[in-house]
């Protein structure tokens, strides 16, 4: 049995289905109008029939005759439709008319050549809604490709700015992870240098093989997110603290990958390099409602005049602003901040639940 979304797809079978459907119920329509006006005979029943199965042949050809009217001016196709029908319209009626003489009133006689045609004005009209139903359809089936046409665009242009944004990070990353590998390197810290050399490594790995258009869970996130953290703890040591307050009904929240990666690269730099004490970094993590809510907060020095573009964030907080934008539109918060002393930035878009747990990995940073 033929399912709907089979007919959907196979534009030949709901073709003949609704045209065979059609002709049915003219067939049915006039079965009770007979009735009404007490014709029960089975000789004006065959008639019916032989109408509707006269009707469902003469009218094929219009098929494909209005596929040949593609791309016709429209008076064109209103002369060729009207043509068409009216045409059709006189060898149906030529067909119902004598299969009535023949077996309803075999006595009957045709007062003159033309009155075999009768009724033939009807018979257009029936036709007409036969071809408005088509062109209907074929008007319909139009804007829908027409509109499944924009959405793979836009899905494509999406995916195309998503991964652009993805991929300014790695050089951004690269250039600050290699000067301060350089830096170890300078100063006599070769295995420092070299541990930081192998975390780097673990961590492009998970870069490379993560699809920039693939969400994972907030726990994945903070995993991969503390490969990136084991090198500048190589760096920095006491210096870098680093604090989770991250809610267990949030960790299985699907967000974009290595989302907070660039917002904590920035906290580095900017509130833990340029400081001899260090600082702290804290990341929370809480599911509102339909929302999920991240924070990043340090307690460097802030911004001066509340600019995170002044300051020379731009690159990490501009990426991560224009992807939640590309990703969920309206529906996400994103906001820089000042506090004193340190920043925050507070991230909040729609909750989104992984259906399937991921597997536990060997090191957590939450462990």
């Amino acid at each position: 049995m033929i399912t709907l979304e089979q007919l959907r797809s196979n534009r030949n079978a709901l073709f003949w289905t609704l045209h065979a459907a059609g002709w049915g119920a003219y067939a049915i329509a006039q079965y009770f109008g007979a009735l009404l006006v007490e014709r029960r005979g089975i000789e004006y029943q065959l008639v019916i029939g032989i109408a509707a199965v006269a009707g469902f042949v003469l009218s094929m050809p219009m098929r494909y005759i209005y596929r040949a009217l593609a791309g016709r001016s429209p008076k064109v196709v209103i002369v060729s439709v009207l043509l068409t029908c009216y045409t059709i319209a006189l060898a149906l009626r030529v067909v119902i008319n004598y299969s009535y003489k023949w077996l309803v009133e075999p006595d009957w006689q045709f007062k003159t050549r033309f009155e075999i045609f009768g009724g033939a004005v009807s018979m257009t009209y029936l036709l007409l809604c036969w071809s408005a139903i088509y062109f209907g359809i074929k008007y319909y089936e139009s804007l829908q490709k027409q509109r499944e046409a924009a959405l793979r665009s836009a899905a494509l242009a999406q995916e195309a700015q998503l991964k652009m944004l993805r991929y300014q990070l790695n050089p951004h990353f690269l250039f600050n992870t290699l000067n301060a590998i350089s830096t170890l390197i300078l100063d006599n810290q070769n295995r420092t240098a070299n541990h930081a050399v192998m975390r780097l490594s673990e961590f492009l790995r998970y870069t490379l093989d993560q699809d920039p258009m693939k969400k994972v869970t907030l726990r994945q996130e903070m995993e991969a997110l503390d490969l990136y953290m084991n090198t500048e703890r190589l760096r920095f040591g006491g210096r870098l603290r680093l604090e989770y307050a991250i809610e267990e009904p949030a960790l299985d929240a699907l967000v974009p990958s290595l989302l907070l990666q660039p917002l904590i690269e920035n906290a580095v730099k900017y509130a833990i390099t340029p400081r001899e004490e260090g600082g702290s970094i804290r990341i929370e993590g809480r599911a509102r409602g339909a929302m999920l809510e991240l924070t990043v907060i340090d307690d460097g020095p802030g911004l001066r005049d509340g600019n995170a573009l002044v300051e020379g964030r731009g690159v990490g907080l501009r990426n991560t602003r224009e992807r939640l934008a590309v990703l969920y539109g309206e529906q996400h918060r994103f906001a820089v901040l000042n506090r004193h002393p340190g920043m925050r930035i507070e991230i909040g878009f729609p909750l989104e639940k992984a259906t399937v747990a991921p597997e536990p990995a060997k090191k957590s940073a939450l462990a």
